[in-house]
């Protein structure tokens, strides 16, 4: 090198991250030809950590401070440098700066269902979406497994590997919790914690530390989601006789707008009555495995005959009457009409 082109040369003697990016998570100091003068400065501030690395190979991590560069600061790059004693001229080395902040609020979610094995289900189909944080505290090792060498590395470029991890654990933890689909999103904390449990070691091996992980949602596709609320209808509807009665009466008020009245659906409230006795029956028998006996009353009740009962007419308004399903006004008008048809044949 000529004498001019030393006297160019310039030296550094300040190194600091004054202005940083809060996208960034690895910042390069701008060398370019320049070198490090013996004992310059570095301040590494709050939520930060800086990195020197010789010729791509990780030195010397500091933490948050102000530091004085010499072979004191810098043992590991003195070891690099070969120096045996404290160097008197300046070098070159590479210096990256870390950001540490809390990485608050990343999305993650399935974009395509997990398979997993549900205790009630058998192999089902799940969605899940949710958040996580997290933070760097390996600058060495994050260097080294994911960022390399480079003027600088965002967080938007490190999401997508951090999803597919998540995403390939997901299976594991949703069906190594034991807890049935049905039951999920009554117990979303615990399976965060399990899926915190299983993805820290994948974060720490980057460099990275798990700092929370939440379960937001989970779903089926639409048709299993229809196959489960079908299953939940028949849960909630139960007692068969007991359905029939409800649909009967919410039937009545209907009906006593039709031409005819009330009279006019004697007939048919008992068929429906003996409808419903028939299909509780099959249902019971279904369940238990037995095949409903031939029941030759409720068959004919099924079935209403050109001249109807009016006793049983008035029997089966009675019985309305005495279970609350009819008003007493209801009552004496239908037993007036089938009195009146009855007296008129």
């Amino acid at each position: 090198m000529s004498l001019g082109s030393f006297i160019k040369k310039q030296f550094i003697d300040v190194i600091q991250w004054a202005k940083p990016d809060n996208e960034l998570l690895m910042w390069r100091f701008p060398m370019q030809d320049e070198e490090i003068q013996n004992g310059a400065s570095l301040t590494v501030r709050e939520s930060q950590m800086a990195l020197f690395v010789n010729e791509g190979i990780a030195a010397d991590a500091l933490a948050p401070g102000l530091y004085t560069l010499n072979t004191r600061t810098l043992p590991v790059l003195t070891n690099l440098k070969h120096w045996d004693k404290l160097f008197e001229s300046p070098f070159k080395s590479d210096v990256y700066f870390f950001n540490t902040r809390l990485q608050l609020s990343r999305r993650w979610g399935t974009a395509q269902p997990v398979t997993v094995r549900d205790q009630d289900f058998g192999m089902v189909s799940l969605r899940s979406f949710g958040m996580y944080s997290y933070r760097l505290v390996n600058p060495a090792l994050f260097f080294r497994e994911v960022s390399g060498v480079g003027s600088e590395y965002t967080g938007a470029m490190l999401e997508e590997q951090l999803r597919n991890i998540i995403v390939t654990h997901l299976s594991s933890a949703f069906g190594n919790s034991d807890i049935p689909f049905i039951d999920m999103a009554a117990n979303q904390v615990l399976l965060s914690q399990k899926m915190t449990e299983v993805l820290a070691p994948s974060f720490e091996r980057l460099g990275l530390l798990l700092d929370s992980f939440t379960v937001e949602s989970i779903t089926l596709p639409e048709t299993l989601q229809k196959k489960l609320e079908e299953r939940i209808s028949m849960g909630i509807i139960g007692d068969m006789n007991r359905y029939t009665q409800y649909q009967t009466a919410t039937s009545i008020p209907l009906a006593a707008q039709n031409e005819g009245g009330l009279a006019g659906i004697g007939a048919g409230l008992a068929a429906g009555m003996g409808m419903g006795q028939l299909m509780g029956n099959a249902m019971n028998a279904s369940l238990s495995g037995q095949t409903p006996a031939h029941n030759p009353q409720a068959a004919t009740a099924t079935q209403p005959s050109g001249n109807e009962n009016p006793q049983a007419k008035l029997a089966t308004l009675k019985t309305l009457l005495e279970q609350n399903l009819i008003s007493q006004q209801d009552y004496d008008d239908a037993k007036a009409e089938v009195l009146k048809k009855l007296l008129s044949q």
